[in-house]
């Protein structure tokens, strides 16, 4: 029995008015392969042909304008690149330019003098009189029909551009597709949330997505879209959380001697109430009998390791081995050297494993995990090997989540064939609200969100180039005191030459303002082999270099307490979320710490927005946020991450409000109904039956 497809997988060639050639160029161009695909490739924005204006109404305020008129003449002038048509447009109150700078050839063949047109683009004013360039221009004839109302504006490519398949075309595909798959749109949600929320119906809001009667049947489209898909991505993720519960089982971790025999005798500072509770949440986790996936934010410096250690020492105590893994060599070297004595001093053994450990240590280690004689390894990838195997891999900690996939965690799941390792993953990047919850929403969240006692707010100032003979006197204020400067410049990848250089000059700047032997002056780059950045490392922590000059190398793995000064030169090149990891290098200590952004004088908006921000606030959360609204979140996370790269109208930035309400929606459906069996849930049921052989993420999709 072959399976019965659904309307909207029916292939789009047979649509009327695109066929096979046309077809083919969307399949290859905007992968729209099925009527499904096609009716949710959503517009971007929309030209208002709800009014004509005339020309004497015209305003460069105006973001467009149409008005109906007469092409009066034209001439063609100048040469080259500079070839242009410019056009006088006439509509009885008063006359105007059309300028073209491309398609001249055609434009002249099929220009009509005195012909009747509707011109519609942006008016520019010069010189008292209004122009516009390259506006779009339509013959008004008896079999012509007027485009009125809010015309939908696609993404194309050149390619579909130069063959002709527009937004027009795009948009008349459409018209048909909606006409004819009225009857086949089913309602996706429950109708206790479409009363709630009070949403038009999928149909509706598919109809005026793409045809909008007004602006505001446009807004309720897109609030009822909006909402519908980050509704099924939340649903798809706690539907995951809850399902990993039910099948994994946990390992319990009951005993606690060694926690209490740590926090006695080896403590060496009061735990913060904020890693308190999250430790409950751990310990409480160990203890259901189902795996535990929990994600540990904190922001720089808050104290996450030492809870990481505790968690290690809680499945050690009931006879599990722990392992962290991280996402560079230097990160791995500096938790290896921030938890030996810790462990040592409680008589466990520690080992490290990194792509730089030579095959005799390799050996052993291997040895030692198998037996179960050593108790926690620490490492980067290199712990995802096959060789990697332990006798009883209890807990695993990955650090700094987003570099790792999916794929990598679930290897280490593997590395306890009996019962899945419980998994805690920590990130030193505070992720905002939106984003953690669409991200790591199949995740339980923990939060450390406050300071160690002692700790001082880092003060951060911009300063411009001009002010440099200013920040050098700060600097040896601070050398005075026996403090630490870092002076860090920008490495971006496409120009990798001339931001060495830039170190270069920078590293032979700072040596003749501080020469020795009053000041010894390091170097750090992505350049230098392993031992050369441990070597140079080593003798900034051991305070025989006062001054480091780095690129971003030190932004993660650095923990010099004596270091006070953070110099950040091009801070504007930089983004926010580096900005504030650079930042957090100081104030490790209990002195005052402070952060100097250093630029020129052409600055972005943007730029300004993010150095303010800098400037403003310590809290990482809150710069998150920024971030967040500034970049847009495929560039916080990578296009790797699914189930948020496939949001298809939905705008993390944009639409807190609306997923907050989504997750609470799906997370109550889930509480009372898990497997969606009630009556109600009839409709969301029915939807992800239909969805049950697409291989994407994103619940929403029509099918």
């Amino acid at each position: 029995m072959t399976e019965q497809k659904s309307f909207f997988d029916t292939k789009i060639e047979y649509l009327k008015g695109l066929g096979p050639q046309r077809a083919e160029l969307l399949n290859t161009e905007l992968s729209i392969f099925t009527y499904g695909d096609l009716i949710q490739y959503y517009p971007f924005r929309y030209d208002d042909r709800t009014r004509f204006y005339t020309i004497n109404e015209l305003d460069e305020s105006l973001p467009s304008a149409q008005i109906r008129g007469r092409l009066r003449d034209w001439v063609v002038e100048g040469e080259g690149s500079k070839k242009r048509i410019i056009a006088n447009f006439t509509d009885g109150t008063g006359t105007m330019q059309l300028v073209w700078f491309q398609g001249l050839t055609w434009l002249e063949k099929s220009l009509r003098p005195n012909g009747e047109y509707v011109a519609y683009g942006k008016p520019q004013g010069f010189n008292g009189r209004y122009s516009i360039v390259h506006p779009e221009l339509d013959p008004v004839g008896p079999a012509m029909e007027l485009e009125t109302g809010m015309q939908p504006v696609y993404n194309l490519t050149d390619k579909l551009r130069k063959r002709k398949l527009d937004s027009k075309v795009i948009s008349r595909a459409v018209r048909s597709l909606l006409e004819s798959s009225w009857q086949h749109i089913h309602e996706t949600l429950p109708a206790e949330l479409i009363e709630k929320y009070r949403l038009i119906s999928k149909a509706e809001a598919l109809w005026n997505i793409h045809i909008p009667q007004n602006q505001a049947w446009l807004k309720q489209a897109m609030r009822r879209l909006k909402f519908e898909e980050l509704f099924y991505n939340q649903l798809r993720l706690i539907s995951n959380k809850l399902l990993q519960k039910e099948e994994f089982p946990g390992a319990i971790f009951k005993n606690t001697s060694l926690l209490k025999h740590f926090y006695e005798h080896l403590l060496p500072f009061p735990l913060t109430g904020a890693q308190q509770r999250v430790l409950r949440e751990i310990y409480t986790d160990c203890n259901t009998g189902k795996q535990m996936n929990r994600l540990l934010q904190g922001d720089v410096g808050s104290g996450k390791t030492i809870v990481a250690f505790i968690s290690m020492l809680l499945a050690i105590a009931n006879g599990a081995q722990a392992c962290m893994m991280a996402p560079t060599e230097i990160l791995a070297d500096q938790h290896y050297n921030g938890l030996k004595d810790f462990a040592e001093a409680m008589g466990l053994k520690i080992g490290i494993l990194t792509g730089s450990t030579n095959k005799k240590k390799r050996v052993v280690l291997h040895e030692e995990l198998q037996s179960g004689k050593m108790h926690i390894l620490i490492g980067t990838h290199a712990l995802l090997e096959d060789a990697v195997q332990f006798r009883n891999l209890g807990l695993c900690i990955i650090d700094e989540q987003h570099r790792f996939g999916v794929a990598q965690r679930a290897k280490m799941w593997a590395k306890n064939p009996v019962v899945p390792p419980h998994i805690l993953v920590m990130t030193a990047t505070p992720i905002p609200r939106t984003l953690a919850m669409t991200l790591y929403g199949n995740l339980d969240l923990s939060i450390i969100d406050e300071l160690p006692a002692g700790r001082k707010p880092i003060k951060t100032v911009h300063k411009y180039d001009k002010h440099r003979a200013e920040v050098f006197g700060f600097m040896r204020t601070e050398l005075e005191k026996g403090r630490q400067v870092y002076v860090v410049y920008p490495l971006i990848e496409e120009s990798e030459k001339l931001d060495y250089k830039d170190l270069m000059d920078g590293f032979e700047s700072i040596q003749r303002a501080f020469p020795r032997p009053k000041y010894e002056v390091g170097m750090l780059h992505g350049k230098m082999l392993p031992y050369e950045k441990d070597d140079e490392m080593q003798r900034f922590l051991k305070r025989e270099t006062q001054i480091l000059v780095a690129t971003t190398v030190i932004e993660v793995g650095v923990n010099v307490p004596n270091a006070s000064v953070m110099v950040i030169e091009s801070a504007e090149r930089f983004g926010l979320s580096q900005l504030h990891q650079l930042r957090g290098r100081v104030g490790r200590g209990a002195d005052q710490s402070y952060c100097i952004l250093m630029t020129g004088y052409k600055l972005s908006t943007d730029t300004r927005t993010r150095l303010e921000t800098m400037v403003r606030t310590n809290n990482g959360f809150e710069i998150a946020d920024v971030d967040l609204q500034l970049r847009g979140p495929g560039d916080l996370t990578g296009t790797a991450q699914s189930g948020i790269m496939d949001l298809m109208i939905a705008d993390l930035a944009k639409d807190g409000a609306v997923l907050t309400a989504a997750r609470e929606s799906a997370q109550q459906i889930l509480d009372l109904d898990p497997h969606l069996v009630l009556p109600q849930h009839t409709p969301i049921r029915n939807h992800l039956d239909r969805l049950k052989n697409r291989k994407d993420n994103n619940w929403s999709r029509i099918s």
